[in-house]
């Protein structure tokens, strides 16, 4: 939401990230929390290729490991993505990818393991790839997606396959977070004071929260305020312009 003169109002939808490229953007960084298989619970460890696809490491003993006997198992990833304020860690988005389990190609499973290890250091991931296809070798899987279920900030919905993996994250999500982690980091009373200034009145515990090239969302209290830019940022050096702009008390 925006603020003007105390009010609140509808975000326009140009001063946001669409819908599937905001989910992306999150799932890029997102971590492995839940893994369902047919429906039951089951050990989850993983990560998010460079297509927004679930990739897991399945261990012997677990219900994905007979993958090649049951190649239409149905499952349910679900995704977290936090953002740490101060000593608080809060949810920024959670993401269920709902589909149906399938092994990663031989020419494919490196990447695979450096995204799960990305999240995951499990020392399994050398044994899946040195011997990969190997009967009783730990595997590589990942996620034919079905459907994305989402929950981020005040927006909730479902992306339908074609939706969620024809999109690609904010080109400057990673310029982005680095910002954001120096602002909370080191000018947190430029970040209050500015906006102080933009909405009228003095808030209470101010955070930068999200910063993408439409716009900055600040979490004032327990409340996110979006701050849209005059026009989108290109490139990081016109997204740090930008944020200049909210953090100048003049």
């Amino acid at each position: 939401m925006t603020s003007q003169g105390g009010a609140v109002l509808p975000i326009p939808e140009r001063a946001m990230l669409p819908i599937p490229e905001r989910v992306r953007t999150l799932a890029a960084t997102a971590s492995v929390a839940k893994l369902s298989v047919d429906g039951a619970p089951s050990p989850a460890r993983g990560g998010v290729d460079e297509r927004g696809r679930p990739v897991l490491l399945v261990l012997p003993g677990e219900p994905l490991h007979g993958l090649g006997l049951r190649a239409d198992a149905v499952v349910a990833v679900n995704l977290t993505t936090m953002r740490q304020l101060g000593d608080v860690t809060h949810p920024r988005g959670l993401i269920e990818v709902q589909g149906w389990a399938e092994a990663v190609p031989e020419e494919e499973a490196r990447a695979a393991a450096v995204a799960v290890a990305a999240h995951s250091a499990d020392e399994s991931l050398f044994e899946a790839l040195e011997r990969f296809g190997e009967r009783g070798a730990p595997r590589l899987l990942r996620v034919d997606v079905g459907q994305v279920v989402y929950l981020t900030g005040q927006e909730s919905g479902v992306l339908d396959a074609d939706d969620y993996l024809g999109s690609r994250p904010d080109p400057l999500a990673e310029i982005a977070e680095r910002v954001l982690a120096h602002v909370n980091s080191s000018h947190r009373v430029q970040l209050t004071a500015g906006v102080t200034r933009q909405l009228g009145e003095t808030p209470g515990d101010v955070w930068l929260w999200e910063l993408d090239r439409f716009g900055a969302t600040v979490r004032v209290d327990e409340s996110l305020v979006r701050f849209p830019w005059p026009t989108p940022a290109k490139s990081g050096l016109c997204l740090e312009t930008a944020l200049r702009g909210l953090l100048c008390t003049c």
